[in-house]
């Protein structure tokens, strides 16, 4: 399918993980995909993948923790039609064990750098009439968890801002939407405790960032055009139990 030709998809942290996986999904369906991360290596590595498979791609690096590195990251992508948040950072432990600064961390890199890079990406969209912008969440923000204090603020804050900008700027065209991944396959070395949430999903088994990718590229394309405001729950039924 090449329902996104002719459309360029900024995927922030987009060198591992989800992220990564959404890149090539968004890049199958025919977008022009900028790779986002901090780590050049893995960046060219990501671009090359895309472009073996016949997509199109490049790379800009930027530490979204860093507001003038936002603006830089925003100049540097030029036009956007699509744009995935999906960076972020996370530290669990009881909350007396969360310092001020992984506090701080968590907050600037999941919530403030997507306010600015919607605050700039988004009004250019509504200038053209249309656009999409896709916020990932997490199942962290509905679901309590007594070590994941912080990090779940910092998710229900993104799953807010979705709901306050699809008001904003859907007038305009743009259509502002959340995907709230449960427990995914994303890094080898914690397979073992990611499994052990396996008898809490209903659906038996964890994700894969494929699966999310997938989710990510329909808000993102047409077949989407009247969902708005919406906060996409992919976690294999984990949040309704």
């Amino acid at each position: 399918m090449n329902e996104l030709s002719g459309q360029v998809a900024l995927v922030t942290g987009s060198t591992s993980g989800i992220g990564r996986a959404t890149a090539k999904v968004l890049a199958s369906h025919g977008a022009r995909v900028i790779v986002h991360g901090r780590d050049a290596e893995r960046g060219s590595q990501v671009v090359q993948e895309l472009e073996a498979a016949g997509g199109k791609a490049r790379f800009v690096t930027a530490d979204l923790r860093d507001p003038d590195d936002v603006d830089r990251l925003v100049r540097e992508a030029g036009r956007v039609d699509v744009l995935v948040n999906n960076a972020g950072s996370a530290t669990f432990g009881p909350s007396a064990d969360v310092g001020r600064e992984a506090f701080d961390k968590m907050f600037e890199g999941n919530v403030r750098a997507t306010y600015l890079l919607t605050a700039a990406l988004a009004p250019q969209m509504a200038e053209r009439g249309s656009g999409a912008v896709i916020n990932v969440s997490s199942a962290a923000d509905v679901i309590s968890q007594s070590f994941a204090v912080a990090y779940g603020g910092t998710k229900g804050a993104v799953s807010s801002l979705t709901r306050s900008w699809a008001a904003e700027y859907g007038p305009h065209g743009v259509r502002v939407n959340t995907v709230a991944p449960g427990t995914i396959y994303t890094k080898d070395y914690i397979v073992d405790i990611l499994e052990k949430n396996i008898p809490m999903i209903p659906l038996g088994r964890v994700g894969q960032p494929e699966e999310i990718g997938e989710v990510i590229a329909f808000l993102a394309g047409p077949r989407a055009s009247y969902v708005n405001g919406a906060t996409i729950r992919v976690d294999g039924g984990r949040s309704v139990v």
